[in-house]
């Protein structure tokens, strides 16, 4: 990751939160432990729990916690946002729940600094999601890698993954000029990085074990399906109202 006390690359971890009192302690704690040069950024979707309270008490000046408008919730935008505050040259993203593997981050470091744009962690293993989970996750990977030829665009064996590294000067750029287009309410952020991205970007993947959630419970819904599928493309949106409906969900796309 470095050289001698020399670190190359700087890097911030951006952790979408939303009510992860029971995590964010042990999760700056850890990061911070395991990679003392990298910057860990908490993107909290306005928690009614003491998250912010927990990480303001650390007294940590290389972890902090955003605390977003109420009005832009969102998993997909409090990552964006992250990615553009972040002011390092790579950025990082895992889930608070460490379901991501850390020991992960050094092999993704190491293939930025070897000259990747984006660094995909890559799940052999899904069966800790749990069958439903995992056969989703299987299927939106085949609908969405479909999509992401049509367009010509990169690809990924799993572009469903929410661990990703990327070069900071490649995609600010790309979440700037394509915010309105942007799936903020998903929670697919690697997709829209892929869609609206450059055709030629260098990607790298780093494998790993998905593990099961820790502490807490899963925020994912059928919400998450709705607007997965409504990021790709006109039979995503149609795909992404068949469902809602069967579900007896709100599709808000039509608001």
């Amino acid at each position: 990751m470095s050289s001698g006390n020399s670190v190359v690359g700087s890097c911030t971890v951006v952790i979408p939160t939303y009510n992860e009192e029971n995590n964010v302690v042990n999760m700056a704690k850890a990061i911070r432990e395991l990679y003392p040069e990298f910057r860990v950024m908490f993107m909290d979707d306005n928690s009614t729990d003491r998250s912010k309270q927990l990480i303001d008490e650390l007294g940590d000046p290389l972890t902090r916690m955003v605390v977003r408008k109420p009005e832009e919730r969102g998993l997909a935008a409090s990552v964006f946002q992250g990615i553009l505050e972040c002011n390092t040259d790579y950025f990082m993203t895992v889930d608070c729940d460490f379901q991501h593997p850390l020991s992960t981050l050094k092999g993704m470091y190491e293939k930025m600094e070897a000259g990747a744009d984006l660094v995909i962690g890559t799940r052999d293993d899904r069966t800790a999601m749990g069958f439903k989970r995992w056969a989703g996750s299987w299927c939106f990977t085949i609908f969405a890698n479909a999509f992401l030829f049509w367009h010509g665009k990169p690809r990924s064996k799993d572009n469903m993954s929410g661990l990703i590294a990327g070069r900071t000067s490649v995609f600010v750029p790309v979440i700037k000029d394509n915010w309105n287009n942007l799936e903020m309410q998903g929670w697919k952020v690697l997709l829209d990085l892929l869609r609206w991205g450059p055709k030629d970007l260098k990607i790298d993947e780093e494998h790993y074990i998905f593990a099961k959630r820790e502490i807490g419970e899963s925020h994912i819904s059928g919400k998450v399906v709705v607007s997965t599928f409504h990021q790709c493309g006109a039979f995503g949106r149609f795909c992404a109202k068949v469902y809602a409906k069967i579900k007896g969900l709100d599709y808000p796309y039509d608001q």
